[in-house]
């Protein structure tokens, strides 16, 4: 199906995405088969027209909404799911939101894959970025069972053709697949389907190829509110502290509390409300829980309106958040250690020095990692963060659109004075997330680190994405902000 600005369902195309942009293309293609996007890949290169791919409809910036593309491919039409047995493998179709991917993994053959908490999320673009999620720390991240990868790719000819590229060391196009292991949406290609198995076997029965879904979780949450609990600078620190010291003491591969997913979201005074959420499961759910919350409210208080809600573990998937209701500014970093005295401050001063009450939401989310991801090499896949304790989110959310840049402001002098004494942004042997991109980081006015982007995102893996990079989009048809570029540029 075809939409331009004159047909009915354009207006919903091009508003499927981020609050804050809306796309202008020449038109619209909804797909819904491989062939169908190798033709339209084809029709809008020999037009000379910039491309863009939407699955889910969740990028935190603007590339697919951005002024110069002009056809955009709306994934929404391959939403799949199944058993390949030719593959041993679980088909995903990328316009399927995880929470389908979800249920039908598991009402199907009673699996699971530890992709995002968000089910909203389409399943197109979070893998290939990494696929991190609330099952991550028991059991890795999506790319580690990712066995193939079906993309549409453009030779230097200007010829479209899809192609599947396996983890297979005898695959001569290997380094595609390795480049879907991590190396972001938008790059080398449209992925029109991904092949999902475990790594270390070899059972051709599918209820054995990914990690059986737990049978229950308990999904909880706990509050330390500002003028419920009288927090102030001290006691804010120490929530923190108490969180950061749990995630670094409980990172190791073969902790049983990896199967805690823990998130500390302290925000702004205004908004009252600093909460830590998560799931858990296994036979001693109970008792990690309540570790986790002695230790988390040790020195500031007793949380309130306490929720630990048990229920099936397909159910607690299926009821993760939204945020896509909100005007979003994301940015992100990993830690291998607790925030400093100095960072420490920089929070607390940032959440209580302005509250204008336009601003929403302003946050900073501390989630627990390691476990299982930490457990595969940094180069194994393109995904390199394989040593870090905690990922952090930083969130700016609001609803005027004539306040865009004051509370991106906001954000970008809360990221500024966090990370002051690394230059404005994390320490590169930290790195950011690509599932959460930012663009302030190929921007030099902002980024005045002189650090370029790739290295907070990719570190060492990033030569190697830019061959594959040369290797299967020669033209640059598929480009971005934060795109991969080929050897001999910088980024």
């Amino acid at each position: 199906m075809t939409a331009g600005p004159d047909d009915p369902r354009y207006a919903y195309l091009v508003q499927r995405g981020p609050k804050r942009w809306t796309g202008t293309p020449d038109y619209v293609r909804v797909v819904g088969s491989t062939r169908q996007v190798v033709a339209a890949v084809q029709e809008a290169v020999d037009a000379r027209k910039k491309i863009a791919v939407r699955s889910g409809g969740h990028c935190a910036e603007s590339w697919v909404d951005d002024p110069a593309v002009r056809v955009l491919i709306d994934m929404s039409g391959m939403t799949q799911v199944s058993y390949d047995p030719t593959r041993r493998a679980f088909a995903v179709e990328p316009g399927a939101t995880l929470g389908e991917v979800y249920r039908r993994l598991v009402l199907g053959w009673g699996v699971t894959i530890p992709a995002g908490w968000c089910p909203g999320v389409g399943a197109g673009g979070h893998i290939c970025g990494g696929g991190y999620g609330v099952l991550s720390r028991a059991m890795g991240l999506v790319v580690d069972y990712l066995y193939a990868v079906e993309v549409v790719v453009v030779d230097k000819s200007g010829k479209a053709s899809a192609v599947v590229a396996t983890r297979e060391d005898s695959d001569p196009n290997r380094e595609l697949w390795w480049g879907h292991t991590g190396g972001g949406g938008g790059n080398f290609g449209v992925v029109t389907r991904y092949w999902l198995r475990g790594s270390d076997t070899e059972t051709a029965d599918p209820t054995r190829l990914l990690p059986r879904a737990p049978e229950s979780a308990i999904a909880f949450s706990a509050q330390w509110p500002w003028r419920a609990l009288e927090l102030d600078e001290t006691k804010l620190t120490r929530l923190i502290s108490n969180h950061t010291d749990w995630c670094e003491r409980n990172s190791a591969a073969d902790t049983p509390s990896a199967r805690l997913y823990a998130d500390l979201t302290v925000g702004r005074k205004a908004n009252d409300l600093n909460l830590a959420s998560g799931q858990v499961f296994g036979p001693d759910a109970d008792r990690l829980l309540d570790d986790y919350l002695a230790a988390l409210g040790a020195g500031v208080g007793t949380p309130v309106n306490v929720v630990r809600d048990r229920r099936p573990w397909l159910a607690a998937a299926l009821a993760g958040p939204d945020s896509s209701t909100f005007r979003l500014k994301v940015k992100s970093g990993y830690v291998r250690k607790g925030f400093s005295s100095t960072q420490l401050a920089a929070i607390y001063e940032n959440l209580t020095r302005e509250q204008d009450p336009n601003l929403l939401f302003g946050s900073v989310g501390i989630a627990s990692y390691g476990g299982r991801i930490n457990a595969v090499a940094s180069d194994a896949t393109a995904f390199p963060h394989r040593d870090a304790v905690m990922r952090i989110q930083y969130t700016a959310a609001w609803a005027d659109p004539t306040l865009d840049d004051r509370y991106v402001g906001w954000l970008r002098r809360l990221y500024r004075e966090i990370y002051a004494d690394t230059r404005g942004v994390p320490d590169p042997k930290d790195g950011a997330y690509i599932n959460y991109p930012d663009d302030d980081m190929a921007d030099p006015a902002v980024n005045t680190s002189g650090i370029p982007w790739s290295t907070f995102y990719y570190k060492d893996n990033y030569p190697r994405l830019q061959r594959i990079k040369a290797a299967w989009d020669p033209r640059n048809i598929f480009s971005h902000t934060l795109g991969i570029e080929a050897p001999g540029t910088t980024a």
